[in-house]
């Protein structure tokens, strides 16, 4: 296969425009700091009179503009005078060229008479004992100290004044260059032009429907949308219209965005796909043109499909969080949304694919029909949805023939999508951190423990007491769990730390659609065991059951205020699914009711856990086996709950019952041999 031949670079292309500015700006800095001379030191009046008198001055030069006198010392001084020995280059040896010294003067003409006085007095030291005739000499023989004037302006200053006046020139000149470059250019001409990346048949989407496991019914809504597109006049000739959006609803993680991608690749016509954010700038109006010109050019190429991930950037319920007063520049962006999906001009053949994980802040205005006329539910995979999920990641996966993905689809309850493609990844990775050559059973439990639990801290250091109280809190939420009707069932116990927990129990739970208030309190009750095996076995508690806390105090109040499961409260619920209530600083019930909730709350959690701490008492021997089980290996199973508890009673008795309807059913279908009756 012949490789494309690479275009040969003209030599226009190795020179840039921009290298002129680089190299004014390198020779600027350069010849800031670039100084040839050496540092000049500050002396005062004293140290200048005694350099004036010892006659080592060469000359002065006095710079009007810095207001100061700069003194140069005679080269044979400073080879000879220790004080001097700082202008010596060390290793030449050559004394540095000046100024060596400079002081600060107030005016020339005093700064003259200072000088002048100390070479009278160098005069009068030499003249000293001497004759007339050899002071005639002296004084004609003696030569004063040169003294220079410096007028000359500073070019630094002057490059100061030329500086804003080039810098002005040069942006002139890259506005001038960037308008002439088209709207390929530069962004600064292009704020307004949309962020929309575009997929057609020259960037095309490998993402087809067979990679989308799951969610069967999104998929059909979604194949329909694509069956729109293919063959329009299938629905038009019988008078119907494209619908003009849809939107996708569902927890994160759920694969809003992969349906998405998979449209992109079955439809086969123009995609354009941005995010929300893209919208919001910091600039004016620049949301509400990017959504003119991103319609503008889907029009162009229409039939073709919008997707805005994470709508609820902009599509947020107007009026809302703005305490500012100000304008918003979200809600104008909203605004010109909400007019070009439907409005005066009409956008045939575009339709406009959204997904949100907050459908609750959502505008009414962009919900109604006419706009996003579907809403399309995208919820977390039931076990036989998660049994293809699997599938479908393992497909590139090395696996040992002991892999059963409808095992770990039990394993896995409350697991999105992505959850589990990181399950599979996790998987990989410790099984290569390992140096296996394939991936086992145990590998993929090791990567939920990680993504539930969090990694392993063995070595996070745990004195013997809070280890034992560890153990038995654990074995509390163990024995609790293993006793009552409703709990789920338990899989592990371990004490072995994870994350930011000290212990853990793993169980799995029952995927149900509707919950009864006695499921909820035994899951309370559960929940409570481990706190309550502390209080029974230690005779205090501590700051383990934090966690455990938290979740018992939002399921009480989720059963008295939102459930309507409470006697008092009665059948009232406070729960607002529209998110109305979300900015308002007041409560929808009274005070008096809000003290009837706390007192009904605080009630129905120490119910909870009186009980919890009943069946301890009653079973407290064989938790305190169980617990010293965990002691000794860290981590215990179901088999070794069974072994110390033995089977759950109410799955015995489920069991019981089935068999016996199993056998009333066998024997009403059996016909009876004495009968005379012929059976129809």
């Amino acid at each position: 296969m012949e490789q494309p031949k690479k275009k040969k670079k003209s030599k226009k292309e190795f020179f840039n425009f921009y290298w002129i500015y680089g190299a004014l700006a390198l020779l600027f800095i350069g010849s800031y700091f670039w100084n040839t001379n050496p540092e000049a030191k500050e002396i005062d009046s004293n140290i200048l009179n005694q350099v004036l008198v010892s006659q080592h001055v060469d000359k002065i030069v006095i710079v009007r503009k810095k207001e100061q006198a700069q003194i140069y010392i005679k080269p044979d001084s400073m080879k000879t005078e220790e004080r001097y020995k700082d202008f010596i280059n060390t290793k030449t040896g050559k004394a540095q060229e000046g100024p060596h010294y400079f002081h600060m003067i107030g005016s020339v003409e005093t700064f003259n008479n200072f000088v002048e006085k100390a070479q009278n007095q160098i005069i009068t030291k030499d003249t000293i004992g001497k004759t007339e005739e050899e002071k005639i000499q002296i004084i004609q023989n003696f030569k004063p100290v040169i003294i220079a004037y410096d007028n000359s302006k500073d070019w630094t200053e002057m490059f100061g004044w030329f500086l804003p006046i080039i810098v002005i020139v040069v942006i002139w000149i890259f506005i001038m260059r960037s308008m002439t470059k088209g709207s390929g250019g530069s962004q600064m001409f292009n704020f307004g032009k949309s962020k929309a990346q575009l997929f057609d048949k020259d960037a095309a989407v490998n993402v087809n429907f067979n990679d989308v496991a799951g969610l069967e019914g999104a998929k059909e809504e979604i194949i329909e949308i694509v069956d729109f597109l293919k063959n329009p006049s299938k629905y038009t000739t019988l008078g119907g219209k494209i619908p003009k959006g849809v939107l996708l609803v569902g927890p994160p993680g759920t694969g809003k965005t992969l349906l998405a991608k998979a449209v992109a690749g079955e439809a086969k016509v123009p995609f354009f796909t941005l995010s929300g954010s893209d919208f919001v700038e910091m600039f004016v109006g620049v949301g509400a043109s990017r959504v003119r010109d991103l319609f503008k050019s889907a029009k162009e190429k229409a039939p073709c499909i919008i997707f805005i991930d994470e709508i609820d950037a902009i599509g947020r319920a107007r009026g809302k969080a703005n305490f500012s007063g100000s304008n918003d520049e979200r809600e104008n962006t909203l605004n010109a949304l909400l007019t070009e999906m439907d409005g005066f001009s009409t956008n045939n053949g575009v339709i406009i694919l959204a997904a949100t994980n907050r459908a609750d802040v959502l505008d009414k205005a962009l919900m109604r029909a006419g706009r996003f006329d579907r809403q399309i539910h995208v919820e977390l995979p039931d076990v036989e949805e998660r049994k293809e999920i699997f599938k479908v990641h393992i497909r590139n996966l090395k696996l040992n023939k002991d892999f059963d993905s409808e095992f770990f689809a039990r394993q896995t309850p409350g697991f999105s999508g992505a959850d589990i493609a990181n399950v599979c990844n996790e998987a990989a990775l410790i099984a290569a951190r390992k140096a296996k050559k394939s991936i086992g059973k145990q590998d993929f439990l090791d990567a939920i423990d990680r993504i539930v639990g969090g990694l392993e801290r063995r070595s996070k250091i745990i004195s013997p007491r809070e280890k034992k109280v560890i153990a038995f809190h654990e074995a509390g939420h163990a024995t609790v769990s293993w006793l009552i009707e409703h709990a789920s069932p338990l899989v592990k116990v371990t004490i072995v730390p994870r994350g930011k927990s000290l212990g853990a129990a793993w169980y799995l739970p029952e995927e149900r659609q509707l919950t009864t208030f006695d499921q909820m309190f035994d899951e309370m009750t559960a929940t409570l065991g481990g706190r309550a095996a502390e209080e029974v076995f230690f005779g205090e508690v501590s700051t383990g059951a934090l966690n455990d806390l938290e979740r018992v105090s939002k399921q009480a109040h989720a059963i008295v205020v939102y459930f309507g499961m409470n006697e008092k409260i009665g059948n009232t619920s406070y729960y607002d699914s529209s998110g109305q209530s979300e900015y308002t600083f007041q409560k929808p019930y009274s005070d008096e009711t809000a003290r009837l909730i706390d007192s009904e709350i605080h009630k129905l959690v120490e119910k909870a856990y009186e009980r919890a701490k009943d069946i301890i008492r009653d079973n407290k021997d064989k938790l305190e086996i169980l617990a010293n089980m965990l002691l000794e290996k860290e981590v215990i199973f179901r088999e070794d709950v069974v072994a110390i508890l033995g089977e759950r009673p109410h799955e015995v008795l489920d069991i019981k019952a089935e068999i016996i309807e199993a056998e009333e059913k066998k024997t009403e279908e059996t016909p009876d041999e004495k009968s005379d009756t012929p059976l129809e």
